[in-house]
């Protein structure tokens, strides 16, 4: 880390060390978007607490903003897998504790993004563990609208929550 970093608050720091391949933007005619193979990110839905928002780092795109714990896919992996590994390394979502319950793909044609949909069948408290995150907090479904939301977020979760309210 360069020591200019090295004084800023954890969740102002970008990441250090080797990156995955699938780390890197792809650019195309509908615009420029993260995740060489596609991206992922894990909508968990706490019957009793709500729904796990990440409060994005700053430095991050759309930093500042509210979203789901996910991220690049790595070469060959499928999106399950990853937004469960993307939402364990961020905010320590243990997979054993949720149950799939849908997913739906934003698809550009060159680059792909999944939300996969879980429930909690196992009560936890999300940590923080790795600088990609400012907070982690459970909020009720009615009041997600509520938060700055990242801009992609805020235009899929209406229907991501009535897809929701159809799996109870």
């Amino acid at each position: 880390m360069d020591t200019a970093a090295a004084g800023l608050p954890e969740h102002l720091r970008r990441p250090s060390g080797p990156r995955n391949p699938g780390d890197a933007w792809v650019e195309g005619e509908l615009g420029k978007f993260w995740g060489r193979f596609g991206s992922a990110g894990l909508l968990v839905q706490d019957p009793t607490k709500g729904i796990l928002l990440q409060h994005r780092a700053t430095w991050s795109h759309h930093g500042g903003t509210w979203g789901l714990p996910g991220g690049a896919l790595h070469e060959g992996e499928d999106a399950i897998t990853g937004a469960l590994r993307e939402a364990h390394e961020e905010a320590a979502v243990p997979p054993e504790k949720v149950r799939i319950l849908f997913t739906s793909v934003f698809d550009v044609g060159y680059w792909s993004y999944t939300t996969v949909a879980v429930r909690v069948v196992e009560s936890f408290e999300p940590v923080i563990n790795d600088p990609e995150s400012i907070d982690l907090k459970w909020i009720p479904a009615n009041a997600v609208e509520d938060k700055d939301l990242h801009p992609a977020f805020a235009t899929s979760w209406p229907g991501l929550r009535r897809e929701l309210l159809q799996h109870h």
